[in-house]
């Protein structure tokens, strides 16, 4: 355990960066292999322009990064903090440490982006893509950087996260990143018996279908605890019959252009035909008997 802490005490950055891109091309082969829709699109197009905005949401996010390393360095200097004040194992220290960050910093900002119509604007960007793949979880408008990041730290202070647990959280949220995202045909009952404490492909499309109530349900990154706990889990007997996208948002020249996109949250407000925005819907889910 030892090893690990200073491992990611110290995480070197040709590590965070080959997990990117290893990441990457591992579940690019696979989704090749193994695809859930057969897009008929031109692949290498798509990943360049989730990758500039991706590009971009990193400066940002790396604007942040001192802010995040002070706050880490501050909670455990002081001993503030759930993990401060709680005495634990090391090893229950960073499964806690990371399902609260996973909490505050994806499933929580996540649910509200869905809920504020001007953040909603940033996020959009993410739901506009009409042919989801491994690259799509690098499609963020770099202004939505900001709101991961404050409520990224938001986490660390309230947690009082150690800043080896905050490494080892973005390394794993990075990975669920591709993995969720990836356009792969994952057996039903595998994916289900592992939905209920991870969020898994099958289950994360479910939240890109291009209209509500769907849209505004399986917010989660990592765990899938917290999409069960608050009522925003939900499934569908038939994944073929989701259709990717955002309602307001389907023409190709809205979707499938870089300047755009990044022009998108200063646009004037779609609301969406599936529902009232934020309306609370109730899910029918699938029999499972």
């Amino acid at each position: 355990m030892e090893g690990l802490i200073d491992f990611f005490e110290n995480v070197p950055t040709t590590f965070r960066a080959g997990l990117l891109i290893g990441g990457i091309f591992l579940f690019w082969v696979i989704e090749g292999v193994f695809p859930l829709f057969e897009f008929g699109y031109k692949k290498v197009r798509h990943a360049a322009i989730n990758l500039v905005l991706n590009g971009f949401f990193v400066v940002i996010g790396l604007g942040f990064a001192g802010l995040l390393v002070w706050s880490s360095n501050y909670v455990t200097t002081n001993e503030f903090g759930v993990l401060q004040w709680v005495e634990m194992p090391i090893w229950l220290q960073a499964i806690v440490g990371v399902m609260l960050l996973d909490f505050f910093g994806a499933y929580l900002i996540h649910w509200i982006e869905h809920k504020v119509v001007f953040m909603w604007k940033f996020h959009l960007v993410h739901h506009s893509d009409t042919t989801v793949d491994v690259t799509t979880g690098l499609r963020h408008h770099p202004g939505e950087a900001v709101f991961r990041m404050v409520f990224t730290i938001i986490g660390v202070i309230l947690v009082g996260v150690p800043i080896w647990i905050v490494f080892l959280y973005q390394s794993i949220s990075a990975l669920f990143a591709h993995l969720t995202h990836a356009n792969i045909n994952m057996p039903k009952k595998v994916d289900r018996a592992l939905s209920w404490i991870f969020i898994t492909p099958l289950m994360h499309k479910v939240h890109h279908h291009y209209t509500q109530p769907l849209t505004d349900t399986n917010y989660g990154n990592i765990f899938a605890v917290w999409d069960r706990m608050f009522g925003t889990f939900a499934e569908v007997d038939d994944i073929k019959q989701l259709k990717y996208g955002i309602d307001t948002h389907m023409d190709p020249s809205e979707n499938d252009n870089l300047g755009n996109l990044l022009k998108i949250p200063f646009q004037s407000y779609r609301p969406p035909t599936g529902a009232k925005f934020g309306e609370q819907t109730n899910i029918e889910k699938p029999d499972t008997e």
